[in-house]
């Protein structure tokens, strides 16, 4: 894991613990689209990038902004926001990039900021509500309660391309 990464779960590491044993625990780097909060599971996190330059590849999804030479490595960057249908937002200082592991493979996942590393206890988990369509079915692994936040767990297999396509 890069500095960044490192700073930030120092930083701001929070902890719901309802057990001591700690393979009951789920460490999440969460981030930020439109207010609500998202997680996922740090052990898929490669490293987070200030945005470097994009190159754009003909012929993609719109959510694929393009690529990125991640020493020497060529990683498609999925806009997550353009990905969940949200609408699409200027760059900041704050944006980032998500490096993660998915099967075999590095993807960069654009998001608007890098919030905090969250410890959460899995037994505060929640399956995603069978009455929530859309988004929920394929890329939401969970909702996690932390005091008076939710958080949505991302099911990272689908972000790159759905199993429609």
């Amino acid at each position: 894991m890069n500095n960044e990464l490192l700073n930030i779960a120092a930083k701001t590491a929070e902890s719901v613990i309802d057990d001591t044993d700690s393979l009951d625990i789920l460490q999440l780097v969460s981030f930020k689209l439109d207010e609500i909060e998202y997680g996922i599971d740090i052990l898929s996190v490669h490293e987070i990038l200030r945005i470097p330059e994009i190159t754009r590849l003909p012929n993609t999804p719109e959510y694929i902004k393009g690529v990125i030479n991640l020493r020497g490595n060529v990683i498609p960057v999925v806009d997550i926001r353009l990905r969940f249908g949200m609408q699409q937002v200027a760059l900041t200082e704050l944006s980032r990039i998500i490096v993660v592991e998915i099967g075999e493979k590095l993807v960069g996942l654009l998001v608007d900021n890098v919030h905090q590393v969250i410890r959460l206890s899995r037994s505060r988990i929640d399956e995603p509500h069978d009455l929530i369509e859309g988004i929920s079915t394929e890329f939401i692994s969970g909702i996690g309660r932390l005091q008076d936040r939710l958080i949505v767990i991302l099911r990272l297999d689908n972000i790159l391309f759905s199993d429609e396509q």
